[in-house]
């Protein structure tokens, strides 16, 4: 049997172990990007590995998550980011240049490279035939360091692409039927292979588009081929020497196909409070419209711009609907602005924002109270958009749009219109002067740390035994942003103690309190869970403000791949319940014993936990390889290294 494209990338760039699925292997990261809400820790995550110099090909540093400045901290982090950038070798792409996924599409992303990101979106690179990861910004730092990656050989599953898409039906329509057909969870270890006669019907921009947001699906990431339509994007970015061709071979062997016929696919929505909920436009058809927001890493490129603009060009946004538009790059916003469409746009009662993550993060735009939310980013998570009682949905540019004439939830194809079918253009305009190259001389720069930054915390080796409260006991898809919330308070990203305080606030308001009174008792602090723990963003400060807070374990019945990564490198221990009914008999408050950890890690993982407020005893397993039973007896990934 051949090989898929997944296989014949990774295969390529393997260091330790071999092409078997659900073995850990490590590989040569070739590319690596930070955003700002993650890349301030992961420099000084570098900094502190004393590395004098990034290692890998290309290194990029973003600034497009906290561009708001409201108070020194967002722009003291800037001022860091742009120091450490220039002396340590990494590009800087300055506040206003665009949404990191959208620009390393544009300016740097290769077919056939590895690329590791601190955002759970960058897979975005698989539309142009990379394979790109997120990960926590402390594995993006090894890998800045010349380390390999770490992860776990993936199952790869090809969606065969038949047909083409019909007027007024979108990518954004083609993922959300992909989530509704995977859910989201329990494709850990998964790789999204697209293939088939219906990938050559599909742009970069649409392809990019279903990539991006695959990482809902919980994905290791999501691959198309490199063709003539990689080429001519490529092209129209000036980049065509950065083109090759890569393709699974014809008789390539997979663990499963899944056939999608893009005829068929008809408008869709991710209903609250998850991507997973989906629902058709037709179910929804009537509900009213609070705020429209079109934009994200997911749905900002020229052409759902443009076509955005040529669907409200006739018509008005109504009163009470406010319409918000962010560009995903100063590319597009130059491009929409030189040929008109950003006229329209406005003129349609559009709100331009930045070229920035905003309103997909909670970071600005966030809606009334009990709104309706009409959003083409990639999550509707409780309280994502910044207010907790609003209801978002995830659409299509094109449904958007139809919100913007109709001011209710409407399917485009009821629209008294004929579709205004945009083409990707043959030529962008390429201008890079927001693109910083590092300095050619690192001893001449100073790296400026404004009072908000601290050291990363440190922690101690794992002790003998774990006497410990359960300080919460949460649900299934628990994600990231129960954790420790997006939005405004990112700006104490760079400051884990005052970041702590907000630990698990969407859910119970009082764990920051619980868990510091545990810690003066000289206990630690336990979590226990349900399934798909770590949803979403791969923002590695939901496990860092736990271990600053003194959680050693988290209990469930399943993770997240890049979450349950993040708590081995901050040296918690992801345990699983042998027996996952025994979640049903463990109440907050209770206080828990491990016997001898150390040698439970150090050995097969299992351990036996007594409730001694219950008196009941339950098994639990730790599944680690012996690098990661090393990285948790030290305590976390900096005191392994």
């Amino acid at each position: 049997m051949g090989k898929s494209l997944a296989r014949k990338i990774i295969e390529q760039h393997i260091v330790e172990g071999k092409w078997e699925p659900g073995e850990e292997i490590a590989i040569r990261i070739d590319q690596t990007l930070t955003q700002d809400a993650t890349g301030t820790m992961a420099y000084l995550q570098f900094e502190a590995m004393g590395i004098k110099r990034v290692k890998n090909e290309l290194a990029v540093s973003y600034v497009d998550h906290n561009t708001i400045q409201i108070g020194y901290e967002n722009a003291d982090d800037q001022k860091y980011l742009q120091g450490a950038a220039s002396k340590y070798g990494i590009y800087l792409s300055r506040s206003g240049n665009g949404i990191c996924h959208q620009v390393h599409l544009e300016r740097f992303g290769k077919p056939g490279k590895t690329l590791l990101g601190s955002d759970s979106h960058t897979p975005t690179g698989g539309g142009i035939g990379m394979i790109a990861m997120g990960s926590g910004g402390l594995d993006v730092a090894v890998a800045m360091g010349g380390g390999a990656f770490y992860l776990t050989c993936p199952d790869v599953v090809k969606i065969n692409l038949t047909g083409q898409l019909q007027p007024w039906v979108a990518a954004k329509d083609v993922i959300l039927k992909v989530l509704e057909m995977f859910t989201t969870k329990g494709n850990v270890g998964v790789v999204l292979e697209y293939g088939g006669p219906g990938v050559a019907t599909l742009s970069v921009p649409e392809r990019a588009t279903i990539t991006n947001m695959g990482a809902e699906c919980g994905v290791t990431t999501s691959v198309f081929p490199s063709d003539q339509e990689t080429r001519k994007f490529l092209k129209g970015q000036n980049r065509e020497n950065d083109w090759a061709e890569f393709k699974a071979d014809d008789d390539a062997e997979y663990s499963k196909v899944v056939e999608l016929n893009l005829s068929e696919v008809v408008p869709m929505a991710a209903a609250p409070h998850s991507p997973g909920n989906i629902k058709t436009v037709k179910e929804l058809a009537g509900l009213s419209v609070d705020q429209v927001c079109v934009g994200s890493c997911t749905n900002s490129s020229y052409v759902d711009l443009t076509t955005t603009a040529r669907i409200v060009k006739e018509g008005a946004a109504p009163p009470d609907l406010s319409f918000v538009i962010a560009p995903g790059s100063r590319q597009v916003v130059q491009m929409l602005t030189k040929e008109g469409s950003l006229f329209d746009l406005l003129s349609a009662g559009g709100r331009l924002a930045e070229n920035a993550c905003g309103f997909c993060i909670g970071n600005s735009q966030s809606p009334k109270s009990d709104a309706v939310s009409l959003r083409t980013s990639n999550r509707n998570f409780l309280n994502r958009s910044g207010t907790k009682s609003a209801d978002a949905y995830l659409v299509s540019c094109e449904t958007a749009a139809a919100a913007v004439l109709t001011g209710k939830i409407t399917d485009p194809r009821d629209l008294d219109m004929e579709y205004p079918k945009v083409e990707m253009p043959e030529q962008f305009l390429v201008d890079d002067t927001m693109i910083v190259p590092p300095a050619e001389d690192p001893s001449k720069v100073e790296i400026v740390r404004g009072p908000n930054i601290g050291d990363p915390p440190k922690n101690d080796p794992l002790p003998e035994a774990i006497n410990a409260e359960v300080t919460i006991k949460v649900g299934d898809e628990i994600t990231t942003d129960h954790i420790i919330p997006a939005g405004a308070k990112m700006k104490y990203r760079s400051n884990v103690p005052k970041y702590s305080e907000f630990l698990f606030e969407v859910l119970d308001p009082e764990f920051f309190n619980r868990a510091k009174k545990i810690q003066k008792n000289g206990e630690f602090n336990i979590i226990v869970g349900g399934l798909s723990y770590g949803q979403g963003s791969s923002r590695e400060h939901a496990a860092l403000c736990p271990m600053y807070m003194g959680v050693k374990a988290v209990i469930t019945k399943s993770y997240e791949r890049i979450h349950i990564a993040n708590l081995i490198n901050f040296g918690i221990i992801p345990f699983n319940f042998e027996n996952p009914d025994d979640l049903d008999a463990i109440d907050q408050g209770d206080k828990l014993e491990i016997e001898k950890v150390r040698d439970v890690i150090a050995g097969d993982g299992v351990a036996v936990v007594k409730n001694v407020t219950k008196g009941t005893t339950f098994k639990v397993s730790a599944k680690l390889s012996e690098r990661q039973k090393k990285i948790i007896l030290a305590g976390g990934m900096l005191n392994f290294l």
